[in-house]
């Protein structure tokens, strides 16, 4: 898909790639265009994370990581 974007036209780097976990993406956007900063997605890395608790703590978590992910500044989640 990211070789496709290439070879049909996208002459800029990307500021920003934002994906799950999978390897291969993570590869070819730093093959393609080093320059661009990544980012795991939270929906992902919060699903990740949440099967790993067990579910009575899962949703006070999901919560904590949302006022995290949402927070305007740093500050704000304190």
């Amino acid at each position: 898909m990211l070789t496709d974007l290439r070879q049909r036209g996208l002459k800029v780097a990307p500021k920003l790639a934002i994906g799950d976990g999978a390897l291969e993406f993570w590869k070819t956007v730093g093959k393609l265009w080093p320059e661009t900063d990544q980012q795991r997605c939270w929906v992902h890395k919060t699903a990740t994370l949440l099967e790993k608790l067990p579910k009575a703590m899962q949703p006070k978590v999901k919560d904590a990581l949302h006022a995290i992910w949402q927070a305007e500044t740093r500050e704000a989640v304190y």
